[in-house]
């Protein structure tokens, strides 16, 4: 977990677990994960009323159309369902578990994990959260892996529900079946370490404009974007004098985890700066072996015309941002040269 904190923490919601890792073991070492397409592209409503307009967004040749059901579109406070899960997954992955899109969940390790109370009116929002989610519909063509999907899918495709003592108990444990796309997304690796204080963003439009930074800037120095186009990415029904002003808010602050908010208003472009928290504590690598000449052989045949040191470079630094030590460190170069080349092409 990432120790820096931002300048003003007295804008964040109160840790009400911070000894929460004690107690969720079987993801008490698992970073925060989230699908890199639900961080570029506003798939979630970020209001606290329900939503039940159709939404349509395109941007550099990517649409998406977003069909909510009868109790709204799903929200950015359901998304901690999936980055729950997407965490759980990874966890397993790191060890070598087989994986799968269904995934168990203890009610009370979630409500922790996402730095949420436990009372019972907790429990019943999140009956809704999974209602909400699997109601949700996307029509969209942005790619995950190496597909193209035009296709009509929802986030999750079920879930399961176990109650103490009926209807009015306890919710015990959840059992929810991710959508093949969402999946898709996690096994082709297209996934990003969130800061733990993300939970604690007290307002929907400082969560999302987290994301856009966690995307966008990642572990460069700094990122700008003109204001117009963060509102647009953000997917805020805000007008843009509002929005304007929830990003002085922010800059004025500064408690953006591992980016710290600047705001040009002459040129009216916003400009995130690197805190540094993130390259601070990943490793260079999970794994400091050295791979045999055939590991060179194979991931040439795997990925034709490119550099395979060059690869093997951002292999290495793929394996200590996720922190994973690969049980069969060749072969899993080779088939990351092969994804790579699937991906990307050849090199230009």
């Amino acid at each position: 977990m990432v120790d820096e904190t931002p300048n003003n923490v007295s804008q964040l919601i109160p840790d009400r677990h911070p000894q929460h890792d004690l107690f969720i073991c079987d993801v008490a070492d698992a970073v925060l994960k989230d699908v890199m397409a639900h961080m570029e592209h506003p798939f979630y409503s970020l209001s606290k009323k329900p939503e039940t307009t159709v939404r349509r967004y395109e941007h550099n040749g990517n649409w998406l159309e977003i069909t909510p059901s009868v109790k709204g579109l799903a929200t950015i406070y359901d998304k901690d369902i999936l980055i729950y899960c997407i965490s759980k997954i990874f966890a397993k992955i790191k060890i070598n578990e087989k994986i799968s899109p269904r995934i168990r969940i203890n009610s009370h390790d979630l409500l922790r994990f996402a730095n949420r109370g436990t009372a019972g009116k907790d429990y019943v929002a999140l009956v809704d959260a999974l209602e909400r989610l699997r109601g949700t519909t996307i029509s969209t063509n942005i790619r995950t892996g190496d597909e193209e999907q035009i296709d009509t899918f929802g986030l999750i495709e079920a879930s399961s529900v176990r109650r103490k003592h009926g209807l009015d108990g306890r919710l015990l444990w959840v059992d929810v079946t991710l959508s093949e796309w969402v999946f898709n997304a996690i096994r082709a690796q297209e996934v990003l370490t969130l800061h733990r204080d993300y939970f604690r963003l007290r307002k929907p439009i400082e969560r999302r404009i987290y994301e856009i930074a966690r995307k966008h800037c990642g572990q460069q120095d700094s990122w700008r974007i003109g204001l117009q186009t963060l509102l647009k990415k953000s997917g805020s029904k805000a007008d843009l004098k509002e929005f304007r002003r929830s990003v002085r808010h922010l800059a004025e602050h500064d408690h953006l985890p591992d980016y710290s908010v600047s705001f040009d208003p002459v040129a009216d472009m916003v400009m995130f700066h690197n805190r540094g928290s993130m390259a601070a504590t990943l490793p260079s690598s999970a794994w400091e072996g050295q791979l045999d000449p055939e590991a060179y052989h194979d991931a040439r045949e795997a990925a034709p015309g490119w550099d395979v040191h060059y690869l093997e470079r951002e292999w290495r630094q793929w394996l200590g941002e996720n922190e994973i030590e690969p049980k069969h460190p060749p072969r899993h170069f080779v088939k990351f040269c092969q994804t790579w080349r699937e991906k990307r092409g050849a090199p230009s």
